[in-house]
């Protein structure tokens, strides 16, 4: 027999999309329980994303957990843009009236949700295997699963989806009440993180004939760089002498740069994706974040564009249980679909400017540069460039 626990609202997922819907609904009075497979450690040590808009930023803070944000974020008010051996800084405080963007680690953010959760009473079940989800085509959702040898069951009036895109949510939905658009790039990320001080005061992106390469951080201390590499790629092939050489070579200007070389900690390969799931719901389920879309990783927008779903979310669901209003639930999907769409743009748009495509011919790789040179010395291309990195206007009403 399981074990039977009632809520309003069912969360798969404890990432930053699961936890910061838990977190609103709380704060607005709405009962949840999250459910996840991974250990709280490793869902805490997790190395992600490490970008926050604007608006992510000012949410966090203004919800009442953005206190280490405050103290430990690295607040960048531009990037550099480094093609044809120049860097070029595109300076958001002149381009978009001071906004700016935070460095803060994605696992720091989740640390952060989760320690303010549970001391909030909220209930979260980390490990959690055999995870079911099933009745949310009809009145009766629930999510079921094992937690210590033990069956438990979650009755639930709405299910949220934010178990990401290897999820069983998406997944579990009927294939015929989706529609999946999806590309994959021809090229991966190979990154690491080392323990050496930031090479630069803010990220550089550098376009190289040898590929492209990104120089950021997670901490004065912390490094986080990454290189275009073939998606085959294995790491045993790449010394971190020769990381550290190609880094220097993608990376090299006039001017003298110095690239701050030290011990690397992590190292990995990752595929470049773009992927949006349509409609982002189905009957009771709704789902969000990495469980919808995927953005490569260049406009620095995954976290942010999730966080963009579940604020909507949240909205949706508190304007149900406080007033029985169910208008924004309806449109909850395209709503959040006009930004995702926004965002797949951008993001398109950023990996296409920077990296080298093994298909391109001469012509292509001088329509490139020719591109970065106009987004430079243009106000109007650089004011569009930063608008989009620091974080679009909201598509929702705000909270």
């Amino acid at each position: 027999m399981a074990t039977l626990v009632r809520t309003q609202v069912g969360i798969v997922g404890a990432g930053p999309a699961g936890l910061m819907l838990a977190h609103l609904l709380g704060l607005s009075g709405v009962e949840s329980v999250i459910v996840e497979n991974r250990s709280r450690e490793y869902v805490e040590r997790r190395v992600r994303a490490g970008v926050l808009e604007q608006g992510t930023v000012d949410l966090l803070i203004a919800t009442g957990v953005g206190e280490r944000l405050k103290r430990q974020g690295l607040v960048h008010h531009g990037v550099e843009l480094c093609f044809s051996g120049k860097r070029h800084r595109i300076d958001f405080d002149a381009l978009t009236d001071g906004r700016a963007i935070t460095i803060y680690g994605q696992n720091e953010v989740v640390k952060d949700l989760t320690e303010n959760r549970l001391a909030a009473g909220g209930q979260i079940f980390f490990e959690a295997s055999d995870v079911v989800v099933s009745g949310f085509e009809g009145a009766n959702p629930s999510i079921q699963f094992v937690k210590d040898d033990e069956a438990h069951k979650i009755n639930c009036d709405f299910i949220a989806g934010c178990d990401g895109f290897h999820g069983i949510c998406r997944r579990t939905i009927p294939s015929h009440a989706l529609r999946l658009y999806e590309r994959t790039y021809p090229f991966a990320w190979l990154g690491i993180l080392a323990q050496t001080p930031p090479s630069g005061k803010e990220i550089i992106y550098c376009r190289h004939d040898r590929g492209f390469a990104l120089h950021s951080m997670r901490s004065p201390q912390l490094s986080r760089l990454y290189l275009q590499c073939d998606p085959s790629d294995d790491l045993a092939h790449w010394s971190d002498e020769r990381i550290w050489e190609e880094l220097g070579k993608r990376s090299q200007t006039q001017e003298g740069w110095v690239l701050r070389p030290g011990p690397i900690l992590q190292k990995g390969i990752t595929e470049m994706r773009s992927f949006v799931a349509e409609p982002m719901r189905c009957g009771s389920m709704f789902l969000a974040g990495d469980a919808a879309h995927i953005v490569p990783a260049t406009g620095a927008k995954g976290l942010n564009l999730a966080i963009s779903d579940v604020t909507v979310l949240a909205r949706a669901l508190e304007e149900h249980y406080r007033a029985g209003r169910r208008e924004l639930l309806e449109r909850y999907s395209d709503i959040c679909l006009r930004r995702a769409w926004k965002v797949q743009r951008f993001s398109w748009w950023m990996t296409s400017m920077l990296h080298r495509f093994d298909s391109d011919n001469a012509f292509d790789r001088r329509r490139q540069l020719a591109e970065l040179e106009y987004v430079v010395s243009s106000r109007a291309a650089s004011q569009s460039l930063a608008e989009n990195y620091v974080g679009l206007p909201p598509e929702h009403p705000p909270l």
